[in-house]
């Protein structure tokens, strides 16, 4: 009697002519994706250097990688699909699925490709003399269990993702541009290359699924493929169907031909079509630093900013690849919501069809069709700052970093935009408010026009002075900022803060008139120059000041001071004010009364996204005995005011919806009495939003010291905390008039701190 045998053969029924001929397709298959892959790797590797934390250099100067825990922290996110999961469970989940059904079914055809040609034909085969196979018994069996379990969740996450995809479940999935009429441009290519890439992996698995249900049904059903649970499932359909094993065994060889055809296609696709996202995306997370967002690199080049291809950066070429127009940066950004011209998604994959088309990198159904003639085969525009991407586009970004947060494969918008509007700067292509503001910060320090000397005029209607930090030491030195300095409404907070730090006895001073603007929005507009000569000033006042640590009211001078500023040489701790209060509460140096409000807290950008300080803020709410209801927008999640980006120094009128009223309009909905700031901008771009939405009667917006100040339990007694005479020279010239308010349209004409 003979045993049976638990294993299939590879090539069942198949003669050498057909097997050689699948050979050679595979060697083609391979070839096309060696070629296409290796292009698109050259295409990186000519693009300058990236500095990335992983990168360093050996003794030798030869560039290398050494292991650090953020690339281990990297993969394993890569693993996980935790930027894909992050606020987005069932989708991350489905692909999450896809991701190990398809690793679990590579690494099965894997090993029965060196179960047959390595150890079957070149070990044994050659060494033995007759072919052996380890893909038998126990093993076979759970092989089958495992693989057969991949392949399931393969199918159920594809199957997922396809339903949301053809029910374009999100308004981002149907591809529509912000800054072009629809008459004016396709996009059905990339629907159809989202649909062949979500067909082509279905098709490969339920293919996969029936070519075993058919072995099963013309092998008779042997008791061990139960193992093959999947097919065994598929073998009984199928049968139940009236398959017989006669014509299962004729049929079984076509459905492998076309199972076999699907997966060499796909294999040769990958680095023409969405598929090569599986291997440029992780490549591109694994590298991904929120350094260069944070602390924006300096000039580089004979020119300033990008004017062609050669200036891009590997890694800014491999975003352009990694996209996978997953839309989740279009749905975020604030400029979007707002009416504005731009959609960081249309933005990453028009430079990706630019950088393609001089690189003669084609890609099936990957671009968009265009009514001018300008589409994937048209000639590529010459510069990317203003032809391939709209000077009113590149404006209307507020650097605000959501859509880099948000990104789940680690594209980095910002830097790139940043890039690109310096090459407008440069060449004198901007608004006009924005090159006044730009001249005033250039020939005064400040975004106001105004003389440095009223920097500190707020300081005249304390009842205690305020230390000068140039002439004697302090703990605390007040980087204040153009806002809190020049804004009469802001100068009221600054008043606030001083009068509450001097009830705690906190030994703090100022620069005075050697402050100068920060920076940080001079930076991100793409003045570069003149953010080194600012940062030059103040790093030079702070050096001749004496000091235990920098704090500020402005998230965005907190940014670049506690960021960009150490590359220049500045070594000192910098924290945000609300740290200060913070720990001041906590060492019971300011008693407060509970005061039993129900807020809400709006987490600005450069505070929360940009620095991840987020509890200070709500520590300072919980000591005063506040309710806090969170924003449904909160924290990194937090969404933009909208004068970040030096937006804030431009015109908004185009603007369907301001960002700072569509912010207010959500509050609103909140039922609470406040709404809380801890920054000055947001205090002046929420107090107008306000106003214009018709709040102002039922939400008040206030800041956060403000509070503090209100639960004081005791006044200010005099002569508590720094006690010195006002430095000379802080009063401000004879004739000279208070800073305007606002300009009547809901923003500050002039600011930035």
């Amino acid at each position: 009697m003979t045993a049976v045998v638990v294993t299939r053969h590879i090539f069942g029924g198949m003669g050498p002519a057909q097997i050689a001929v699948f050979y050679l397709l595979a060697v083609a298959a391979i070839a096309v994706f060696a070629v296409g892959w290796g292009r698109r790797v050259a295409k990186y590797r000519a693009g300058r250097p990236s500095p990335r934390p992983w990168l360093r250099r050996s003794g030798a100067g030869i560039p290398g990688v050494t292991a650090r825990p953020g690339t281990v922290r990297s993969l394993g996110t890569v693993l996980t699909n935790r930027t894909v999961r992050r606020r987005k469970p069932v989708v991350g989940l489905a692909h999450l699925l896809v991701l190990w059904g398809f690793l679990g079914l590579l690494l099965a055809t894997t090993i029965v490709g060196v179960d047959y040609d390595v150890y079957g034909h070149l070990i044994t085969g050659v060494v033995l003399g007759h072919q052996r196979s380890f893909l038998t018994g126990v093993f076979y069996e759970t092989f089958n269990a495992v693989f057969n379990t991949a392949g399931v969740a393969l199918l159920i996450g594809t199957v997922v993702l396809t339903v949301r995809r053809l029910r374009r479940a999100e308004p981002q999935l149907a591809y529509t541009r912000v800054d072009r009429d629809r008459r004016d441009y396709s996009r059905a290519a990339l629907v159809a290359g989202d649909h062949l890439f979500l067909s082509l992996l279905l098709a490969l698995v339920v293919t996969g699924f029936v070519v075993q249900g058919v072995r099963i049904v013309g092998a008779g059903f042997p008791g061990f493929e139960r193992f093959t649970w999947m097919g065994w499932l598929v073998a009984k359909a199928l049968s139940g169907l009236g398959l017989g094993a006669g014509a299962a065994r004729t049929l079984h060889g076509y459905v492998w031909w076309l199972h076999a055809a699907l997966a060499l296609g796909f294999v040769a696709s990958i680095p023409f079509t969405k598929a090569r996202h599986m291997l440029s995306s992780p490549a591109n997370l694994v590298a991904a630093d929120p350094a260069p967002t944070r602390r924006l690199p300096p000039v580089s080049g004979d020119h300033v900013g990008y004017a062609s291809l050669a200036d891009f950066t590997w890694k800014e070429l491999l975003d352009f690849d990694a996209c996978t127009r997953c839309g989740r940066c279009h749905q975020v950004c604030p400029a979007r919501t707002a009416g504005a011209a731009l959609s960081p998604r249309d933005l990453i994959l028009d430079l990706r069809q630019w950088v393609d088309r001089q690189k003669q990198l084609p890609a099936l159904l990957d671009g968009e069709i265009r009514t001018d003639g300008t589409g994937p085969l048209a000639d590529p525009p010459a510069e990317p700052a203003g032809d391939v991407i709209a000077e009113r586009t590149l404006w209307a970004c507020t650097t605000c970093m959501a859509c880099v947060e948000v990104c789940p494969v680690g594209v980095e918008h910002v830097p790139t935009i940043v890039q690109l509007r310096r090459r407008l700067v440069d060449q004198g292509r901007m608004e006009p408010t924005l090159q006044s503001a730009l001249q005033n910060l250039a020939q005064q320090g400040n975004s106001f026009g105004k003389s440095a000397r009223m920097r500190a005029r707020w300081t005249k209607a304390l009842d205690f002075p305020v230390k000068d930090a140039r002439k004697e030491p302090v703990q605390l030195l007040w980087f204040v900022g153009d806002h809190a300095s020049y804004d009469e409404r802001m100068q009221t907070l600054s008043q606030t803060l001083a009068r509450v730090l001097h009830r705690a006895g906190v030994d703090f001073g100022l620069l005075y008139d050697d402050e100068r603007n920060a920076g940080n929005d001079v930076r991100r507009v793409g003045e570069e120059g003149l953010f080194e000569l600012l940062a030059e000033h103040n790093i030079a006042a702070l050096g001749r000041a004496e000091f235990t640590e920098i704090f500020t009211t402005d998230p965005h001078s907190f940014n670049t001071l506690r960021n960009e500023y150490p590359t220049l040489g500045l070594k000192a701790t910098v924290r945000h004010y609300s740290q200060v209060l913070a720990d001041l509460l906590k060492a019971g140096r300011l008693p407060v009364r509970p005061l039993g409000l129900r807020v809400t807290y709006h987490d600005p950008c450069y505070l929360a996204r940009y620095n991840k300080v987020t509890e200070a803020p709500r520590r300072v709410l919980a000591a005063l005995g506040c309710e806090l209801v969170e924003m449904p927008r909160n924290r990194d999640n937090t969404f933009c005011c909208g004068a970040g980006g030096g937006r804030i120094w431009m015109d908004d009128s185009h603007l369907t919806e301001r960002p700072s009223e569509n912010r207010i309009t959500e509050a609103a909905a909140l039922g609470v009495e406040r709404f809380v700031v801890a920054c000055p901008k947001d205090f002046a771009m929420y107090s107008d939003a306000a106003k214009t939405t018709g709040h102002d009667g039922d939400l008040l917006v206030c800041d956060l010291v403000q509070l503090v100040e209100l639960a004081l339990t005791e006044p200010v007694p005099a002569g508590v905390g720094t006690g010195t005479s006002e430095p000379a020279g802080t009063s401000e010239p004879a004739g000279t008039s208070e800073p305007a308010g606002t300009d009547g349209a809901g923003r500050v004409p002039a600011g930035g701190g």
